[in-house]
């Protein structure tokens, strides 16, 4: 099973991110993610690096962790350009990207308030979910080279796995539907939406030894034998700046 590193953004600068992969990396760590949000209010701070740009600079700077986000919010990227921009950080990484996509916060979240600041409508849970289905498949539909007769869209060699960020079980179906992999808060609920999302998997006719398996968990003894019963792939504990500190932390105590 592999160790990442999720960085907290809110209130963290570039230079914070960059210190801290290039000592993940040289801690031995397997990825870095990092989440996406536009405003540093929604969870009280005056600022939030964008996750996409941060990342594509990670990838640039530190020459071996996969690099994702944690997870993308549809609503923030047009489907076809972000096509594009995730092929080309895909090929900049040399094929190190993991590619998280979620369907936002919902209405009754604090997340709901960038969203709408900036003039995109919050909409139901149900028509969230429909938009990461359509955008997975423009995603696959660029990723092709060729959309609506017109050539030359770039194609990621090879396309990164998309993975659904869930904590219900309508998302985790999803994920297993349609998506490469999943990613899963750690604790009680994590071997039912495990479950849901691996039925979805097989009733599609999908490979279940190629989903991808994430789980957010801090690296206790107990949640480590949790995701290793579950068969998880990798294991993401969230950090906090300064993010070089914390990472030097967690490897020391690690066994």
């Amino acid at each position: 099973m592999k160790i990442d590193l999720l960085f907290d953004p809110f209130g963290a600068t570039w230079r914070d991110v960059r210190e801290g992969a290039i000592v993940a990396e040289g801690e031995g760590f397997d990825g870095v993610w990092l989440y996406d949000h536009l405003a540093g209010s929604v969870h009280g701070q005056s600022r939030v690096l964008e996750c996409w740009t941060a990342l594509t600079a990670i990838a640039a700077v530190v020459p071996r962790v996969a690099v994702g986000p944690m997870v993308l919010n549809v609503a923030n990227r047009d489907p076809g350009v972000l096509a594009v921009m995730a092929a080309t950080l895909q090929e900049v990484s040399g094929g190190r990207l993991l590619l998280g996509l979620g369907a936002g916060g919902g209405r009754d979240t604090p997340y709901a308030r960038e969203q709408v600041a900036l003039g995109k409508p919050v909409a139901s849970d149900a028509t969230r979910r429909a938009a990461v289905e359509s955008a997975v498949a423009t995603l696959r539909s660029a990723w092709s080279g060729t959309v609506g007769g017109v050539g030359g869209f770039l194609q990621p060699d090879p396309a990164p796995p998309v993975i659904f960020g869930a904590f219900g079980p309508k998302m985790a179906e999803l994920a297993g539907r349609v998506a490469d992999g999943i990613n899963l808060p750690g604790g009680p609920s994590l071997p039912r939406l495990l479950e849901v999302a691996r039925t979805a998997r097989a009733a599609a006719g999908r490979d279940p030894s190629s989903f991808v398996v994430t789980v957010s968990s801090d690296l206790s003894g107990a949640s480590r034998r949790q995701l290793e019963e579950v068969g998880a792939d990798r294991a993401v504990a969230f950090v906090r700046a300064p993010f070089a500190d914390q990472a030097r932390r967690l490897a020391a105590a690690l066994p």
